[in-house]
């Protein structure tokens, strides 16, 4: 239910989104509270005997799903329904959840990981398309704001609860994950409907099922890629954060405590920067939070001290906290209303390809070239794609205001 108190910032930011979103919300919290499994992976597999290279062979293949999972169900929210895409993909990945548990070699692991990304990774498309179905194009910030903050809170509790869990037997973690799994299925099979599609004229049936009417959309093509690197910069701050953490000869536990700080900052201040920030020029937000994610994560690269990786885990908070739900929002806009599953699959594969790159790549340039190589090039590449957006803000206002008028 959403909150009743007028003046409570979560009120004003979120206030009017309508019920099927508040369902999104509660049922993402539920989901991530159970997200135990992936954080904990390399410790489960090394208590089955897979270490060294062989880990990397179970990892890659839970990257890859990542790379699969967003197409196909972007292509099955606008074929088949957003409601049957989310539950194919959460029953599909608490069954995979229970297929790695019990995989007796490193293949079938890899192919159960595989499955596990894949299958999940098929339900934020369709969720990211209900959500724009049900709001309007002034509410979808807000309402991807939202659900971003509904995985900030999840995730920030499953971070103490799967520490609890792992302590106690490693298939108490896939029993929970598979379990919120079904249990968000059932909220979606129980309070989600599926909204109602209307026959397409001729002109949009020939854009058929597949990507085509996304790679056609110039802007859309202009607008990924830039998103792409914002992301990727993003991404390090999972990636490349603990491998510096441990280079300065630091502790496990001080990288937990970087991830407690960006938990608590998001989850604290999310409501209140969306309220205020949602009466400024949303791609000018945008582009100065994504340079404030560069700035922050560039500052790693000068901390060799707790105090100084929390200053920056604070600066790239901040920007975390700033771009939230505009980008989605932004890539929403641009949809057609009978492809916006696609549109969404195209952005959530373009945040795969991020986290793939980020985990290939940013690793590769960290060890290969130097940490200093990596936190310059996170650095001049956020601040230019940033810029690099700006530059797209006629173009995307003149199709948004031509959108609105069809």
């Amino acid at each position: 239910m959403p909150p009743t108190q007028a003046n409570s910032p979560s009120s004003s930011a979120f206030r009017g989104l309508p019920s099927v979103v508040w369902t999104i919300f509660a049922g993402t919290i539920v989901n991530r509270l159970g997200y135990l499994v992936t954080p904990f992976l390399v410790f489960f597999l090394a208590s089955r005997g897979v270490t060294g290279g062989d880990t990397s062979y179970v990892l890659g293949a839970l990257g890859a799903g990542n790379l699969i999972g967003p197409a196909v169900g972007g292509i099955l929210a606008d074929r088949i329904g957003r409601r049957p895409t989310m539950l194919i993909g959460l029953i599909g990945a608490a069954a995979a959840q229970g297929a790695l548990f019990l995989a007796p070699g490193v293949w079938t692991m890899a192919a159960a990981a595989l499955l596990i990304s894949a299958a999940g990774s098929t339900v934020s498309p369709a969720a990211y398309a209900l959500l724009a179905d049900a709001v309007d194009s002034e509410r979808r910030r807000r309402a991807y704001a939202l659900f971003g903050w509904g995985v900030n809170i999840g995730t920030a509790v499953a971070g103490v609860l799967g520490g609890y869990l792992a302590a106690r037997g490693y298939w108490l973690l896939f029993a929970v994950d598979a379990g919120s799994m079904l249990l968000y299925a059932l909220v979606v099979a129980v309070r989600v409907p599926e909204p109602k599609r209307e026959p397409l004229p001729q002109q949009k049936q020939q854009d058929g099922i597949g990507y085509g009417v996304v790679l056609r959309d110039r802007l859309a093509l202009l607008l990924l890629p830039l998103f792409g690197v914002q992301l990727f910069v993003y991404s390090l701050t999972e990636v490349a954060l603990p491998l510096a953490v441990r280079d300065s000869g630091l502790s496990p536990a001080v990288y937990g405590a970087m991830a407690a700080v960006n938990a608590v900052m998001v989850v604290a201040l999310q409501p209140f920067a969306t309220a205020w920030l949602s009466r400024f020029p949303q791609l000018a937000v945008q582009s100065t939070g994504s340079a404030l994610i560069a700035a922050g994560v560039a500052l790693t690269g000068l901390a060799d001290s707790i105090a100084g990786y929390t200053m920056s885990v604070i600066v790239w908070s901040l920007g975390e906290v700033i771009v939230a739900g505009i980008a989605a929002g932004l890539f929403a806009n641009l949809a057609p209303s009978h492809a916006r599953g696609r549109y969404q699959g195209a952005f959530s594969w373009t945040w795969g390809v991020a986290r793939f790159a980020a985990l290939t790549l940013g690793v590769t340039t960290y060890t290969n070239l130097g940490p200093t190589t990596l936190w310059w090039t996170a650095l001049i590449a956020g601040t230019a794609t940033a810029a690099a957006t700006l530059t797209l803000k006629t173009r995307i206002e003149h199709r948004t205001t031509h959108e609105l008028a069809a």
